[in-house]
C-alpha cells in the first residue's frame, strides 16, 4: 500500500532556494512516517543483492550517502565559506606601552614618547583629539592614517598600528620615534648645515614628496617642524593631518584654502584658489630649501597681506607673462601690485651657485603650471656639482629634545690668579 502511495505521488525537483510549504508539510507528515516504517520492515526481508525499484538515486553532493529532503545549506553555494575571509584583528590596548614623556601638542593631537612593554622599542604615540568631536570620527584623522599607510617610504615616518584606551575618545596612532625635528635642530645648531648636507636633506625630502605625489597624496603642510631627523642623517616627513587624496574625481567640488602654515603657503592659495595640485607642496619645499640655506624662515610674515608683499619683493610682482591665470584668481582684484622690479634671489642668497639659484627659483615660481615637480627636481644639475651630497652616516649627532636630553654644558675652567697683594698663601698651620 505504501509502495503504491509513493509511486502515485508525483515527484518535483526542488531548487536549493525553495522553502517548505507549511500546509504541504502538515498533509504529508503522516505519510512520511508510514513510508519510513514500511521501509525499515522491507530492509529486513530484502536480500543483499536485491534492489528496490522505488529507491531514489543517491545524491551526488551527499557525503554520507543519506538524502534528507529538508536539509539545505543556510548560505548560497556560490559564496565562499567564512573561513576563506581574512580575520579582523582587534586593536591593541594603549596600556601595552609605557608613556615616558610628552613631545609636543598640535592642532590635531598630542604626541608622547613611549616604550613598548613587550619589545622595548621606543615609539611615538599620537593621541587624536576627539574630546570635542560631535560628528563622529574626524575626517582629518582618517586621512592621516590612510595617507601614512599609502605612502610607505624610507623618508616618510612609518605607522605601526592604532591602539585604543578605555573610552571612545582615546585613540592613538603608533609611529616610529625620531630624535629631532628640523626646526628645533636649526635653532640649537652652532652653525648652519653645509652645502653637501643640505643637498642630502633635499634629496631625501624630494624623494618622499615625489613618492607621496605618485600615490595621489597631497601633504599640504610641509614645513621644517614636520620634518623629523634622526642621529644618522635621515629625515622623514611626518604630520599628515592636512593630507588628502587629489585628482579626478576627488576634489571636484573644490578644496579648502585653510591649508599650509602661513610662511610656507603658495601664492595661489593666498589669492583664493580652490583648485590646486602638487605645486602647493613644491612651493613649501622651496621655502624649506631657503630656510636650510639661511638658517631662518624665508618669509616671516604676520599676515597674508604682509606675506604677499614679501613674495612680491623677492620674486618681483606677477605679470601676465609670468602668471597667465593671475587675473582669474578670486582675490587678485583686491591686491595692488607694486612697480615692476627684477627678482632679488642673487642679493638674498650670496653664496649659492648658479645651479642652486636656478633650482630655488624653479620651486618658487608664480605659475603653478610652470613650477618644477619633485621628480624633475631630483634630476636637477645642482645635485651633481661640487660639493657633492654627503652620506647620511657622516652627519653629526645632537642631543634629542624630544627624548628629554639636554646639551652638555662646557666645563667651567678656573679663573686667572688674583693680584699678589690680595692672594693669601696657605700657611703650614692651615695645612695641618
Amino acid at each position: 500500500m505504501s509502495s503504491r502511495a509513493e509511486s502515485s505521488t508525483p515527484s518535483r525537483k526542488r531548487s536549493k532556494w525553495d522553502e517548505d510549504d507549511p500546509e504541504d508539510e502538515t498533509v504529508h507528515t503522516g505519510q512520511r512516517q508510514l513510508n519510513s516504517t514500511a521501509g525499515k520492515r522491507r530492509v529486513k526481508a530484502r536480500s543483499p543483492t536485491s534492489r528496490s525499484t522505488d529507491a531514489s538515486p543517491m545524491p551526488i553532493d551527499s557525503p554520507s550517502g543519506q538524502h534528507h529532503a529538508s536539509a539545505r545549506p543556510s548560505y548560497s553555494l556560490y559564496v565562499p565559506p567564512r573561513t576563506h575571509h581574512p580575520t579582523i584583528q582587534p586593536a591593541r590596548s594603549v596600556y601595552c606601552y609605557e608613556r615616558l614623556n610628552q613631545i609636543e601638542e598640535g592642532s590635531y593631537g598630542v604626541v608622547f614618547r613611549a616604550r613598548d612593554k613587550e619589545t622595548g622599542d621606543i615609539v611615538a604615540l599620537k593621541k587624536l583629539k576627539l574630546d570635542e568631536e560631535k560628528h563622529g570620527f574626524p575626517i582629518t584623522a582618517l586621512r592621516e592614517v590612510n595617507a601614512l599607510m599609502s605612502c610607505r617610504h624610507e623618508n616618510v615616518v612609518r605607522i605601526r598600528e592604532v591602539v585604543v584606551g578605555d573610552t571612545l575618545t582615546q585613540v592613538f596612532v603608533v609611529m616610529d620615534f625620531i630624535e629631532h625635528d628640523l626646526k628645533s635642530l636649526l635653532t640649537v645648531m652652532p652653525s648652519p648645515f653645509l652645502q653637501s648636507e643640505i643637498k642630502t636633506l633635499m634629496l631625501q625630502l624630494l624623494s618622499a614628496v615625489a613618492h607621496c605625489h605618485s600615490n595621489w597624496i597631497l601633504h599640504r603642510d610641509l614645513k621644517t617642524s614636520n620634518l623629523l631627523m634622526n642621529n644618522r642623517g635621515t629625515i622623514k616627513v611626518a604630520d599628515f593631518g592636512l593630507a588628502r587624496r587629489y585628482g579626478d574625481p576627488i576634489g571636484v567640488g573644490g578644496m579648502t584654502q585653510l591649508v599650509v602654515t602661513l610662511w610656507y603657503r603658495a601664492p595661489e592659495i593666498l589669492l583664493g584658489a580652490t583648485t590646486y595640485s602638487t605645486a602647493v607642496d613644491m612651493w613649501s619645499v622651496g621655502c624649506i630649501f631657503a630656510e636650510l640655506l639661511l638658517k631662518e624662515p624665508l618669509f616671516q610674515a604676520k599676515g597674508e597681506i604682509e606675506l604677499l608683499s614679501m613674495i612680491f619683493k623677492l620674486l618681483g610682482p606677477p605679470s601676465t607673462s609670468l602668471w597667465p591665470d593671475y587675473s582669474t584668481l578670486p582675490l587678485s582684484k583686491t591686491i595692488t601690485l607694486p612697480s615692476p622690479q627684477p627678482p632679488q634671489f642673487r642679493q638674498r642668497f650670496h653664496y649659492m651657485t648658479t645651479a642652486g639659484i636656478d633650482l630655488l627659483m624653479s620651486m618658487l615660481t608664480y605659475d603653478p603650471e610652470q613650477r618644477i615637480s619633485a621628480e624633475e627636481a631630483l634630476q636637477h644639475p645642482y645635485f651633481n656639482e661640487s660639493p657633492f651630497p654627503k652620506h647620511p652616516d657622516l652627519f653629526g649627532s645632537f642631543p634629542s629634545a624630544a627624548a628629554g636630553e639636554k646639551r652638555r654644558k662646557p666645563f667651567d675652567s678656573p679663573s686667572a690668579p688674583m693680584r699678589a697683594a690680595d692672594y693669601k698663601l696657605l700657611t703650614e698651620g692651615e695645612l695641618s
